[in-house]
This record gives C-alpha cells, structure tokens and sequence, in this order.
C-alpha cells in the first residue's frame, strides 16, 4: 500500500506497513537531514503530512523557535541546555572561539547561535499526541554525534522540550 501527498510524493510503506522519507534540506550554509517516518501507514494522516509539510517548508523559522527556547532555558542552572553548555566549555576549552560563528562574549548565547542542526525526524504517527511530532538534532561540532540537544516539537509546532542527547 501507499499514501500519496502533494510534497512528499508517493509514500510507499514496507512489507511491515511503515513507511519512510528522507531528503536532505539547505538551510543557510547547512545541510540538514529530513527524515519521516511512522511505524504504521495506518496511523498517518492527511493532517499529519500536511504538517510535516509546513515544517520542512519553514525550517528557518523552525530552527529560530527551537534556538530561542534553548535561549530560554539558560538561566536554570539545571537545565540541559546549561549542563550541554557548561560540557562544550569544558570539551573545547580555549578553542572554544574557533567553533564558535560569532563571539560576543556570552558563551552560553555564542554556544547556541553556533549549533549546527543535524537532522530532522518527523514522527508521523504522533499528530495530535502527547509525543513529540518532530525532533530537530542539534551539535556543536558536527564530527561528533554523542555531544547533542534534542529540541522535541509537537504537531502545533510548539517546543515540547529541550534534552542532551549524549
């Protein structure tokens, strides 16, 4: 079987009825992996490509939301986002300012305007849940994949939450 959408094209699930998408995306000077997926064709709605859709479509103004919530979470000493922070400073050391974009003397805003967004996964089977939708993967240095923040959004777009992924 299959489902057909007017930006994803014509989805074709597996032998065990999921399905998968993949393309990858520029985004300024970045290269960003798009990945949809869903464990049941059944469980994908029109609603949900359409969504997923408008996401990919906007992933500027998607990458914005999802910096300034990790922005948000800077003054809570127990936040991930600090603790992902305060483990870059630590892991670069004083070469820290040569992966950092731009140095305005605030770490932990430098930090977060220099993480590179990996990838996108778009968890079609979640619409309308309490699960997230989507989670964009973000690094700071991009030769490493265990140093990363996970930014959970739901189907509204919302940010759900911001995890380190290591």
């Amino acid at each position: 079987m299959a489902i057909e959408h007017d930006y994803f094209g014509l989805l074709s699930s597996g032998p065990d009825g999921s399905i998968f998408w993949s393309e990858t995306i520029e985004l300024g000077d970045q290269s960003v992996t798009v990945d949809l997926t869903a464990p049941d064709q059944d469980d994908v709605s029109a609603d949900a490509l359409d969504i997923a859709a408008s996401l990919i479509a906007g992933l500027e103004s998607v990458d914005a939301t999802a910096r300034r919530s990790m922005l948000a979470e800077v003054d809570d000493r127990t936040s991930e986002v600090t603790e992902y922070i305060l483990q870059q400073q630590e892991t670069f050391g004083e070469d820290l300012e040569e992966v950092l974009v731009d140095v305005s003397g605030d770490a932990a805003v430098d930090i977060i305007r220099s993480l590179r967004l990996m990838s996108m996964t778009i968890l079609a089977d979640e619409h309308g849940g309490s699960e997230p939708f989507a989670v964009l993967e973000y690094a700071l240095d991009d030769s490493t994949t265990d140093d990363v923040l996970l930014v959970n959004l739901g189907s509204d777009g919302g940010v759900q939450s911001v995890m380190s992924g290591d």
